[in-house]
């Protein structure tokens, strides 16, 4: 069996890289949510402001994913109104959560399996929603991702797992 590896990076914030590569996974970001608000729940189903996050945190580095966690869903609340503002602060968490996780395991591991990109997407969602259960005091609420999101975090896993080792493999 041929094994492929994937170059995985760990970019600092005194390099313009950095900044540049948040940029594109910002206007990912921006455009997927876009791209999926034209479905009826496409929001809640296909949780489209992470995916770039984890792409971004998995091949670049945590402080590029980082960038791209905060500045992602500021800008689309800004721009579109989506996320609304009183989901704001468990969607950060979220995304800030997604970026170092993902970020820590592509460090540690130095490869993207769908098994490591599974264990990110569990970690993420699951810390994620304790926090939003502190934030909103409703599990009900908090469990929309578990509830709604399945096949959004199914596109994070295999989706994720395409683009970084098949679409930006150097």
């Amino acid at each position: 069996m041929k094994t492929e590896t994937v170059k995985l990076y760990t970019l600092r914030y005194d390099r313009m890289k950095t900044y540049l590569v948040a940029a594109i996974f910002v206007a990912g970001n921006i455009a997927l949510p876009q791209l999926c608000h034209t479905l009826r729940m496409g929001g809640p189903t296909w949780l489209p402001i992470y995916f770039f996050t984890l792409v971004g945190a998995y091949k670049y580095g945590w402080r590029a994913g980082l960038l791209t966690a905060i500045a992602s869903p500021v800008l689309n609340s800004v721009l579109f109104g989506m996320p609304a503002a009183a989901a704001m602060p468990a969607i950060l968490l979220k995304s800030v959560l997604l970026a170092a996780v993902a970020g820590f395991a592509a460090a540690k591991y130095r490869r993207a399996s769908l098994p490591l990109l599974a264990a990110v997407v569990a970690a993420y969602q699951t810390v994620g929603t304790l926090g939003e259960w502190a934030i909103v005091g409703d599990l009900y609420a908090a469990m929309q991702d578990f509830r709604i999101g399945i096949p959004g975090m199914l596109l994070q896993i295999f989706g994720g797992w395409a683009v970084i080792n098949r679409i930006i493999r150097r």
